[in-house]
C-alpha cells in the first residue's frame, strides 16, 4: 500500500508536522547569517534545567566600561512562536552579543521546550526555572564565580522577544511586584520586544495590516495551533492576558513593564491593548512604537536606526528603574 503520509503544518522551513503526528526538526536555523563574535563579549553554555537537559546561554563583556560596580543582568528570551527558535541560532547569538555589549550587561538567553512536541504551558514553566536557577546561584555555596563575581542580583532585568515577550508577561504576574520569592535576586522591571499575544477576535490591524508581513497572519495562525493546549482557543488565559478566565490584572502588584513594537507589526494592537489597559489600571507601564517596523526588525538589522533607538530605551528604562 502507498504511504499517504502529507505534510500538514510547515514553520520557516524547520519544522514539519506529518499527518500521522510524525515531527521533523531541522537542526539548521531558519536565519542563516554568520555569527559576530569578535571577543568582546565572553559567553559560555549552562544546563539550568537537568530533567529536559535545558541550557542557557551566559554572555559578560570580557572588558567591562567598570572595573568595581557589578553588572545588571538582563535576560533574553527568544521568539519563535512557541515553535521553534534556539538560543543558539546566529540571530539571537549576534543580539546577545549587542545586547551585552550596549547595556554592559550580564546577558542571559535561555531555552525552553517547544511545540507541538511540549504544548503550553511547557515554556512557561521553563522560562520560570531559568529565573529560579539565577536564585540558585545567589545562595549557592559554591556559585559559578564566572557569573558571580560580576552579577549585580538585586538589579535584574527579564526581556523576551515575541512569544519570548509572551514568557515575560507571565513571570511578571507569577513574580509580582518586589519579585519576594526569588530574595536575593531582585527583578526590577520587565521588557516586551514585540510580544506574542493572541485571541479568538481578530484586532483591527491583525485583520487589514500588511498581507506580505515577515510574520503573516496564516503563520500566527499556524503557531498557536501547534502550540496552544489540545481543546484550547486562543482566549486561553496563556495566550490572552484579558481573555474570560485570564486572572484580573488590576489586581496584581507589578513592577515596571517596556512594550515596545513595530508599527508593521500584525501583532501591534494586542501589546498597545496591553498597555492601554495597565495604564489604566495605574500600573507603571510604557509603550514605544518604532513606526514602519515589523515583527523581529531588531534581531533583523540590529544596526538600524531604529533598532539602535529601541536599545537606547531600554537601557534608559534599566537606569529609570535601578535604583
Amino acid at each position: 500500500m502507498e504511504d499517504s503520509k502529507y505534510e500538514v503544518e510547515e514553520c520557516r522551513g524547520v519544522l514539519r508536522v506529518y499527518s500521522d503526528g510524525t515531527i521533523v526538526r531541522s537542526s539548521k536555523p531558519s536565519f542563516e547569517v554568520s555569527i559576530h563574535d569578535d571577543g568582546s563579549i565572553l559567553w559560555k553554555d549552562v544546563v539550568f534545567e537537568a530533567m529536559h537537559n535545558l541550557q542557557l546561554r551566559l554572555y559578560k563583556p570580557a572588558y567591562p566600561t567598570s572595573s568595581t560596580a557589578k553588572l545588571p543582568v538582563f535576560y533574553y528570551i527568544h521568539g519563535g512562536g512557541f515553535c521553534i527558535g534556539s538560543r543558539t541560532w546566529p540571530n539571537c547569538q549576534n543580539y546577545c552579543f549587542k545586547l551585552a555589549s550596549d547595556l554592559q550587561a550580564v546577558v542571559i538567553s535561555p531555552d525552553y521546550r517547544l511545540a507541538p512536541e511540549n504544548r503550553l504551558p511547557a515554556a512557561i514553566e521553563d522560562g520560570y526555572a531559568a529565573v529560579k536557577w539565577l536564585q540558585d546561584q545567589a545562595v549557592s555555596n559554591e556559585p559559578d564565580t564566572w557569573l558571580t563575581d560580576v552579577a549585580d542580583f538585586s538589579r535584574v532585568f527579564i526581556s523576551g522577544d515575541s512569544a519570548g515577550g509572551n514568557i515575560a508577561h507571565h513571570l511578571a504576574v507569577r513574580l509580582q511586584a518586589g519579585s519576594a520569592e526569588l530574595d536575593p535576586v531582585r527583578v526590577r522591571g520587565y521588557v516586551y520586544l514585540l510580544p506574542f499575544f493572541g485571541g479568538t477576535k481578530r484586532t483591527k490591524f491583525e485583520a487589514e495590516g500588511p498581507k506580505e508581513a515577515f510574520l503573516d497572519i496564516e503563520l500566527i495562525d499556524r503557531f498557536w495551533r501547534l502550540s496552544i493546549p489540545i481543546g484550547s482557543t486562543t482566549d486561553h488565559p496563556l495566550v490572552n492576558p484579558f481573555g474570560p478566565s485570564s486572572p484580573n490584572l488590576e489586581k496584581i502588584d507589578l513592577d515596571p513593564i517596556l512594550v515596545l513594537v513595530g508599527g508593521c507589526d500584525l501583532l501591534k494592537d494586542r501589546a498597545q491593548d496591553y498597555a492601554n489597559k495597565l495604564k489604566s489600571y495605574g500600573k507603571n507601564i510604557e509603550y514605544v512604537e518604532f513606526e514602519g517596523q515589523q515583527h523581529g526588525f531588531f534581531t533583523i538589522n540590529p544596526n538600524s536606526e531604529a533598532s539602535k533607538k529601541l536599545m537606547l530605551v531600554i537601557k534608559k528604562f534599566i537606569q529609570d528603574n535601578s535604583s
